[in-house]
């Protein structure tokens, strides 16, 4: 029981870091695009919500004619 209590915790002390740091890394890089997206809406007035259906079918509009033009 020794000799695997010897592999055993380290392996899992290994993992555990790593699993860590995975986390910190994670949510680091999600506060960062977070605070990107918040400097980018400030231009704008604010988060810009989801485009209306009016919105959407026009753009669809758009490309598709942009499409068949060539």
């Amino acid at each position: 029981m020794d000799t695997m209590q010897m592999i055993v915790i380290p392996v899992v002390g290994i993992v555990a870091v790593a699993a860590v740091t995975f986390y910190a890394v994670s949510f680091a890089e999600i506060r960062e695009k977070s605070f990107k997206d918040l400097e980018e809406s400030e231009d704008g007035g604010g988060f810009k919500t989801s485009l209306s259906s009016r919105e959407r079918r026009a753009r669809r509009k758009a490309d598709k004619q942009e499409r068949t033009k060539y």
